[in-house]
């Protein structure tokens, strides 16, 4: 119930929010680093704040700097973000103004996120899905059924995706609040010349998808729409998408200047519509006198000038901080289990994946698996996922749509709950879509939040080239996977490997890709049969970050400087395996296991051994990571070495040709490797 003193507060919050606007305005010199303010978004982003509990989770955008005062935060504490001083409390220095994340108690939770330009509607919209698992699952017992609120302005509603988020928001009825503050403006770009429709009439089009407009200028209007809303989505737990229209009083940001491109003409419509401008009559409609108003204003502007003296005296970060926060720790620091057992026949790793996924999801009641095709039905692609949704259900294991941005992002607000999201991409060719959430989102979660919200989740990616599997279905991504810091990379080749990594990747705490060659899943390649072995234990597990040797040379053959080694992974294991065969006790083959953490010591130990080197690789070879890796052993093993460090990989060409012979003149193969081992060997 909308009370006077709830309008006061909210005046004197306006207060506030102005006169860190002119603050920061008058000292441009000191707040150097380019932020936004919430002038014109006052009413409505106060109106939703203090509405939210402790348990509702809200992701706000760079404008939203009024909704974390009506949540409670200080200004103080947003003006060290917009310093980035060393206490800021999100991000300690690293983000922008108003880039916030939060786990403080009693306070409404909220996620990492981008700068907010559509992005976060994902990440955001899987925060409600992992509350709708919990409470399906009987995992959390909330006092009051939690809220999400995703905010957006009404230019990013045009990302695409946006409309994945909208889409699962309906096809899964989640209990969340899209709301959306339309202000006309996407910096210079006017609403009229970028969309055809606000976000009102755009989710019209979104079947299962609830939508109410507002006047969000209005406060009293706001709060009582909010309110209504909120209260339906605690009861209802079904999708909907608030409409508020707002006016843009202040600058784009610091950086874009609103004298630049707007008209004297619009800027006198949106002060028209000024938010504090209109409480104030409400109130003086109330009894309450100008004078106690004026009071309040002149309280708030000495009140913001002291807390920002206090901020711009604050601590800078300690440079030395920088590497901080990049992972979690992981639990997971040496290798145990049983690895061999004794009597056990050999198995595929297809079995091996399957079987790993099936204990976890036995014991971690917080795992769930779902992506394309992985389901009841088919049970993946290539069956490995075969019977799990039969044995845990569809709400734990079930088919997601062609949306692999939603299905990688997604993790990041399940992750934030405590559960434990495996998901999958149907083929390596076909993560690009989802490049944007693993590089924006999921890889900086844990730093920029200082460690408040590492992603821990399981990425799973059928990968390489077999059999003519075409230009879609046989690419190798680990050099571009390898690019973005802050996430793990495995790619085993055996059945060990695979089983111990999976383990250690869902008990790791930190984003894994888990690359599983398509080749090595049934052995069918000739010169894989090795790949099958009996299967570890359940309680086996693997770090990642440990190389493996799987072909030694003879020490006769080192000591007279007659050997080389050869370092890989994947399908380049049996290629070196095999070609080595034809050079007995000469060669040594390093299978790396994870392509990040990559063990360098254990690579570097074995150039230094050899003295001559071969990196191996099945992508194409320019600007690779087994490229990377070439110049990081000449880099470190110079002295030792008695040749410059080769490399060899797949064609420069723009894809894998679907014609089996095309694809074989493309890649690496035994011959092909016995043939640069050769060379290596003799010069």
């Amino acid at each position: 119930m909308l009370t006077k003193d709830t309008m006061l507060k909210a005046y004197r919050l306006m207060m506030s929010a102005r006169a860190m606007a002119e603050t920061y305005e008058a000292n441009r010199p000191i707040c150097k680093y380019v932020h936004s303010t919430s002038r014109g978004h006052e009413a409505i982003q106060l109106a939703t704040a203090m509405l939210l509990h402790p348990d509702d989770w809200v992701s706000p955008y760079y404008r939203d700097e009024s909704l974390m005062l009506g949540m409670g935060w200080r200004p103080y504490e947003l003006m060290l973000q917009l310093l980035a001083k060393a206490d800021d409390p999100f991000t300690g220095g690293r983000a922008y103004y108003n880039h916030p994340n939060s786990r403080r108690e009693a306070f409404p939770k909220i996620i990492h996120q981008s700068s907010a330009t559509g992005m976060q509607a994902i990440p955001t919209t899987g925060v409600a899905q992992g509350i709708k698992y919990q409470e399906t699952q009987g995992l959390k017992d909330y006092k009051l059924p939690p809220v999400v609120i995703c905010s957006l302005g009404d230019g990013s509603v045009t990302e695409g995706e946006v409309s994945e988020a909208f889409q699962f928001a309906c096809l899964h009825q989640l209990p969340v609040i899209y709301l959306v503050q339309d202000n006309d403006w996407g910096i210079s770009v006017s609403s009229d010349e970028a969309r055809t429709m606000n976000a009102f009439e755009y989710a019209a089009g979104f079947k299962g998808l609830e939508r109410v407009q507002v006047d969000g200028s209005d406060f009293e209007d706001a709060y009582k729409t909010m309110e209504y809303t909120i209260d339906w989505v605690r009861k209802e737990r079904k999708p909907i998408l608030v409409h508020a229209k707002v006016p843009l009083l202040g600058h784009h940001t610091s950086g874009v200047r609103k004298e630049w491109y707007r008209t004297e003409e619009d800027l006198a419509k949106h002060m028209a519509k000024d938010p504090a401008l209109k409480l104030r009559k409400k109130l003086l409609s109330k009894g309450i006198t100008e004078a106690q108003l004026d009071a309040i204003e002149a309280e708030e502007k000495i009140n913001i000038e002291q807390q920002f003296a206090e901020a711009v005296a604050a601590p800078e970060p300690d440079p030395a901080s920088v590497t901080d926060f990049v992972f979690a720790p992981t639990p997971v620091t040496e290798e145990r289990g049983v690895r061999t057992p004794a009597g056990k026949e050999k198995v595929m790793m297809v079995d091996a994946a399957l079987h790993a996924i099936e204990e976890i999801l036995h014991t971690h009641p917080n795992a769930l698996f779902y992506g394309q095709d992985v389901g009841r039905r088919l049970g993946g692609v290539f069956r490995e996922a075969a019977t799990l949704a039969d044995k845990f259900g569809d709400e734990r294991v079930f088919n997601t749509a062609i949306q692999e941005a939603y299905i990688i992002g997604s993790t990041i607000g399940m992750s934030a709950l405590g559960l434990k999201p495996i998901v999958e991409v149907q083929f390596a060719d076909y993560i690009y879509p989802a490049i944007n959430q693993l590089v924006t989102e999921i890889s900086k979660s844990c730093y920029l939040s200082c460690g408040k919200y590492p992603v821990s989740c399981v990425l799973r990616v059928p990968i390489g080239a077999y059999g003519g599997g075409g230009p879609y279905h046989s690419g190798s991504v680990e050099s571009t996977i390898a690019t973005i810091k802050g996430i793990k990379i495995a790619y085993p080749s055996n059945v060990a490997d695979m089983k111990g990594l999976m383990k250690a990747a869902l008990l790791d705490g930190n984003p894994v890709v888990m690359l599983e060659h398509k080749g090595l899943y049934w052995s069918k390649v000739p010169g894989t049969e090795e790949a099958r072995m009996p299967e570890p234990d359940a309680d086996y597990v693997l770090p990642f970050g440990i190389g493996n040797v799987v072909c030694e040379a003879d020490t006769e053959a080192v000591e007279n400087g007659e050997s080389i080694c050869v370092i890989t992974y994947g399908m380049g294991v049996y290629w070196a395996k095999n070609a080595a065969r034809k050079f007995p006790g000469r060669v040594e083959v390093v299978d790396l296991r994870t392509i990040y953490p990559c063990d360098e010591t254990l690579v570097f130990n074995t150039v230094k051994k050899h003295g001559k080197c071969l990196v191996l690789t099945e992508e194409q070879l320019r600007n690779s990571f087994c490229e990377a890796l070439a110049g990081r052993i000449a880099q470190n093993c110079f002295a030792s070495l008695d040749a410059p460090v080769q490399t060899m990989g797949a064609l420069d060409l723009p894809a894998v040709p679907m014609n089996m012979g095309l694809e074989a003149a493309m890649l690496p193969n035994v011959d092909k490797v016995a043939e640069k081992i050769e060379w290596l060997l003799n010069y």
